[in-house]
């Protein structure tokens, strides 16, 4: 995998082959961002990457000038991976967090520009991650949440969902934040 764009733009990324993980491609990344690019002003913001793995989208955030990121992934070799490389880029943007995705939007008190959620494509919890997640509220009021899916996955019933993109076999849904007022 590589980076993008951004500071550290076409540095490629070697993850130990021993992590669990399924990263994004570069082609589903780069048109990922290139759909954010007109929506979100990546230097600056705060970011969190749930079910971060390689760390991918962490990394392609902190070349693009993220203030800070929280990376959430339960497996400690992919947290210790993201920690590592993130240090390596720009020490103390990266906060990476040993721990489960939903149990991490229960505790957050921050707020985020940015939420990118990349759970394991077999994952039965789609419905209270984004619930969750836009209902906390831990999206700023222009906020966005991105989640990665399977296209067997359907969000269009969920309050805040925008659209859902598809990239070859990786979909990503995307929602603004649900205002209770």
């Amino acid at each position: 995998m590589r980076i993008i764009s951004g500071k550290f733009r076409g540095r490629r990324v070697t993850a130990p082959a021993s992590l669990p993980v399924r990263p994004t491609t570069d082609m589903a990344k780069e048109s990922l961002f290139n759909y954010l690019n007109y929506r979100v002003e990546f230097e600056g913001i705060v970011a969190l990457d749930l079910f971060a793995g390689t760390g991918n989208i962490t990394f392609e955030l902190i070349s693009r000038g993220a203030s800070s990121v929280i990376a959430v992934d339960k497996h400690v070799g992919c947290v210790k991976f993201i920690a590592q490389y993130a240090d390596q880029l720009v020490p103390k943007v990266a906060k990476v967090y040993n721990t489960d995705a939903l149990i991490a939007i229960e505790r957050s008190r921050d707020r985020f520009d940015l939420i990118f959620a990349d759970p394991p494509y077999d994952y039965d919890k789609y419905g209270d991650l984004v619930e969750g997640i836009l209902t906390k509220p831990l999206l700023k009021d222009d906020g966005i949440l991105v989640v990665e899916h399977p296209g067997n996955i359907e969000f269009t019933a969920i309050p805040g969902y925008i659209e859902t993109r598809h990239y070859g076999k990786v979909h990503f849904s995307f929602f603004n934040p649900i205002h209770n007022s």
